[in-house]
């Protein structure tokens, strides 16, 4: 009686590994890799970075963003499958995404914000055509300044080593 409870628990549980399986095998798998900073001045810096052999991809796509000022290129390379490089965000601040595709196919994105805040509209120019009437100012001569005199010896401090046991 015992064997085939044993059976059938063992039954029971493949069942389920097999129906959990496939379910598992069919949801997007996200792609280990970075992109730093996730807050950026206008223009300033960024890296990116995967590593093929702990979780990454091999990049078959420049990083390519909204937010860029030209596509993150892929230029460093080495260890554990390691593709790496750096680029320039744009000058429009706001959140962006960063994409690139794997050379299996997959494709995978992170997000960055370009800080400051975004402009909502462009000032136009003054209307006016009258040209402004210099100041009327005069130029006054600087006053000399007045020379400190010293008085008394140089005070020079204790010496290179600071105090001496005979300076106390």
């Amino acid at each position: 009686m015992l064997k085939k409870a044993m059976i059938g628990a063992l039954i029971v549980g493949a069942a389920q590994l097999a129906v959990i399986a496939p379910a598992a095998a069919t949801e997007t798998e996200d792609v280990s890799w970075s992109l730093a900073p996730t807050e950026v001045e206008p223009g300033g810096q960024l890296y990116a970075e995967t590593r093929a052999a702990m979780g990454g991809c091999g990049p078959a796509t420049p990083v390519t963003s909204p937010g860029f000022a030209a596509p993150l290129q892929w230029t460093i390379g080495g260890n554990w499958g390691k593709a790496a490089g750096y680029g320039k965000a744009g000058k429009t601040p706001g959140k962006y995404t960063a994409t690139f595709t794997c050379s299996d196919g997959r494709k995978t994105s992170r997000t960055f914000t370009i800080i400051g805040t975004p402009p909502t509209t462009t000032p136009k120019p003054p209307t006016s055509t009258k040209t402004p009437k210099p100041s009327k100012t005069t130029t006054a001569k600087p006053k000399p300044q007045v020379a400190v005199k010293p008085v008394g010896a140089p005070q020079t401090g204790g010496g290179a080593f600071g105090p001496m046991a005979w300076d106390w």
